[in-house]
Parts: structure tokens; sequence; C-alpha cells
């Protein structure tokens, strides 16, 4: 199929005002950086169209757009006009069975202040939310260690989520259905509280690229009959259950008297158990926090009863350690051998050289003495699918023990596009600490002072000198 519009953003005007006239809207900002991330996976600039609930620039029949996308705020929700054009939309797209309609958070907004339509899919949640106190503020610097750790792995997973619908409306149906027979199996990962919302969506991200089917695979219900039927469901077709317990008691369901989170860890142990029984494969990994001062009492009763209570733990594995050492055994757990590519340590240390393919040339003899100071240099791939490239791309963000972004003639937009892949190397999958950042670089690098890198300046007659210093650090 063949579209004009591959994204459609719609808002309410609201959400996209500014205090001063110099300033960006948040839908406007939005729309920037997703088209960045899809440039990234994509390969090409995608068209990307934002309509307010007054803005006519799109056709009444709305079938000249792959996707949309709503900003979903109370000001949507209780806007007609939003809502017209959302059914507009659904009435368009109706003959394709691929999901091409996401949404977005911008604030908080329980299911039942949600238009019925967009209930079920899921959320990208894009504010900031205080972990102790729950309160909710908007980002106001789009590049700051909090936005980091929530708008930008949102971001991340909302471009690759609208890649893949790409791929299914240009290559049909029948390709996804063909692909789903080769995906591995599938895995529950259970919701958890508000604080480890964040971590939840690093290991679900993790699972979905080694090809694993991730359940719940859209958002559940809030009536307690339903959502019992509904993880039942989910859990009969899984081989295992992953649960996060930390501070947060979790939402409560209508009708019922313990949160998602402990109804979930209910029902997967009865699952194990029915499992058993029929000798068929179901294992659960189950993580408690380490901190949990912050805990409610109705939460610590609840981890106290998970510790204690044989019938919660059938079919368990529980652990209390450091999140990250819980997350290698997760992947040990699920990962086979040859998809946990790793370097060989007898080939010493390796630096991820970050550049483009137009800067190929000045980059080489930085390249030269990196090689020469005894290091593996990894390289950018440029050859081949676009879908290899990002995978080479990911493999070395998995694997580098230092990485150097080399600017030539890319501008800025392109290297902070890869110092935030740098920020996201973690939730990548790797086993090992990253020893050192560096940007070399023509013209001014002030701007990237507050990014916990080494600055060296191509320009200069000391940078081959300074680029030794840097790899001295951590030696080969």
């Amino acid at each position: 199929m063949a579209f004009e519009i591959d994204v459609l953003v719609t808002y309410a005007e609201k959400d996209n005002e500014v205090a001063k006239k110099s300033e960006q809207g948040w839908v406007t900002q939005f729309k920037k950086f997703l088209e960045l991330m899809l440039f990234q996976v994509l390969g090409t600039k995608p068209n990307i169209v934002i309509k307010s609930e007054f803005d006519t620039a799109t056709a009444p029949a709305l079938d000249n757009a792959a996707i949309l996308v709503t900003i979903l705020t109370k000001e949507f929700a209780e806007s007609g006009r939003c809502l017209d054009l959302v059914e507009a939309f659904y009435k368009a797209a109706s003959k394709t069975k691929t999901n091409r309609v996401f949404k977005v958070l911008k604030s908080p907004l329980n299911l039942h202040e949600q238009p019925p339509r967009l209930r079920d899919s899921l959320g990208y949640e894009m504010y900031q939310l205080d972990d102790e106190t729950g309160s909710m503020k908007e980002y106001s610097d789009f590049f700051s260690p909090e936005a980091e750790k929530q708008y930008w792995m949102k971001m991340v997973d909302l471009a690759y989520d609208i890649h893949e619908a790409l791929v299914v409306l240009k290559d049909g149906d029948t390709k996804s259905e063909v692909k789903n027979i080769y995906k591995r199996k599938s895995i529950y990962l259970a919701e958890t509280g508000h604080d480890l919302s964040v971590q939840r969506n690093i290991i679900k991200r993790e699972l979905l690229r080694h090809g694993y089917v991730v359940l719940p695979n859209q958002t559940l219900p809030t009536n307690l009959n339903e959502v019992e039927r509904s993880i039942k469901r989910d859990l009969e077709e899984c081989s295992l259950s992953i649960h996060l317990i930390g501070s947060a008691y979790g939402e409560i369901p209508e009708g019922a008297d313990r949160s998602i989170v402990d109804l979930q860890n209910k029902l997967a142990a009865e699952c194990a158990l029915a499992k058993k029984q029929s000798k068929k494969e179901f294992s659960r990994l189950i993580w408690i926090a380490q901190n949990l001062k912050n805990a409610s009492d109705k939460q610590k009763a609840f981890i106290e009863t998970l510790k204690r209570d044989t019938e919660a733990q059938e079919g368990a594995e529980i652990m209390q350690n450091p999140l990250e050492d819980f997350k290698n055994i997760v992947r040990e757990e699920l990962l086979d051998s040859q998809e946990r590519i790793g370097l060989d340590e007898s080939a010493g240390k390796s630096i991820y050289l970050v550049h483009d393919r137009v800067d190929s040339a000045e980059v080489k003899p930085f390249q030269e003495v990196i090689e020469k100071s005894g290091f593996k240099v990894l390289y950018p791939a440029f050859e081949g699918d676009l879908l290899d490239v990002r995978k080479r791309h990911i493999e070395n963000l998995k694997n580098f023990d230092a990485a150097i972004i080399f600017k030539g003639k890319v501008n800025d937009q392109w290297v902070r596009m890869k110092v935030l892949d740098l920020l996201k190397a973690p939730g990548f999958g790797r086993k090992k600490p990253i020893q050192g950042k560096a940007i070399v670089g023509n013209g001014n690098l002030d701007g990237y002072k507050n990014q916990n890198l080494t600055l060296i300046s191509a320009d200069s007659a000391r940078s081959i000198e300074i680029l030794k210093n840097f790899l001295s650090e951590f030696g080969s």
C-alpha cells in the first residue's frame, strides 16, 4: 500500500500551546524527535504531519495516512473534533488487520477517562513521574537524565512499533503472518508499580528484539472478572512469567481487593501448578527490589507473604539482588548461547568508532591511532538491509568497552542522536560497564560539555596526543 503521509499526529490545540513565540510547542517537539528516531530506523526521512482539532490540512477520509498517533490528554478526550477524527481513521483503516493507531500519553489519564476506541491500545507514557510522590510534570528539558529514563525510551519503542506497522502495510499482512510462525516462545511480563515501569520497559524491549512474544500485548481491562480472564488466557500461552516487585503496590481493578501486580502473581502461581500437573513447561522469575523504604504497609505485607507463602512461590525463583544481576539471569534463562554474541576476551578491549559514511576518509588517522594502541575497533555498517545496519549498531552498543563519536561533515542533530544511543546502551543488554565516551570533532564542541564525554578537537594539533591520553585511561 502507498500512502502520502507516513504518520499523522493528531492533538488538541491546547496541548501545543507555548508561553513565548520563540518556544516550540510540546507536539512540535514530539514531531521533530519522532522524525529523528524514525529516520534512524527507516533510513529515509518519514513524512510526518501534525494536525490539531481545528486543522483541515488533510483529506477528510484520512485514507492518505498510514499511521495515526494520538496525543492523548484530558483535552483530547473531551474534544468532539478529536474523537471524530479517530473514528474516521478507524473507518478508513478497517480493511487492514495491522494496528495503525498509537496513543501517546502526554499526561496521566486513567482508562475510564480515555475514549473507548483507544482503551485497548498500548500507551506510550511520555510524562515525568516522581517515584516518591507519584506527582507528574511535563518535560521541559528533553535531554535531561530524567527524560532519558522515560521520554526517550518510550520514543524508541514507539519508533520501532511504527516501523513494524509500516513494514507490514508495505509488504502486506501475509508476510507478517508468515514471520510470526518463526517467533520464539511467549513470555509473560507482569505489570509493575509506577516505580519500576522504566525497568520493565527495558526488559520488554530486549525480549522483543530477541524474537520473543511478550504478553500482555494490550492494555488490561479494569474489571476484576475481565482482567482475570485476560491474564489466564495470556499465561496459558507462555512458558515463563517475569515479575518485578518494587515499592509501589500498583492499581487495584474494580471489584478486587488486591492489585494487578498481586493478582498476576497469584494467577501465575496457579498456572505453574496446573502446568506442572500436566507436565507442561512453565517457570517463574520474581525480582524484589532491595530498597523498599518507600513501600506502603500493604506492599510490605504482600512482599512478606510472597517470601513465605509456598503457594505464591509455586514454580518460582525469587531474588532480591541488584536489578542488573537479575537481568543477566533473565538473559541466561532465555537467550541461546549463539545469540549472546560477546567479544572474545583475548581480543583485548574494543572501541566503537561511531561515524557516518561521509566521514570515512577523515576518520582514518584516528582509526589508525586506536588500532596501534592495541584496541579492537568496532565499526558501523553502511552496506546491506537497513535492519541489518541497525542490528550491527545495536550489537556494537552491547559490546564496546569505550566509544568515540566522530563529528566531521555530519550535523549536530546526528551527533546528538548518537550520544543518546550511548546513553541507551545499557537498555540493549550490556553486561559490562562503559569505560569511556568521547567526541572527536571539528568546530565548537561546547554544546556537549554536560554529556559526560571527553571532548577532543580534531582541529587541534594535539588531537592525536589527546586521543592517546583518552585511550591510556583504560588500557588495551
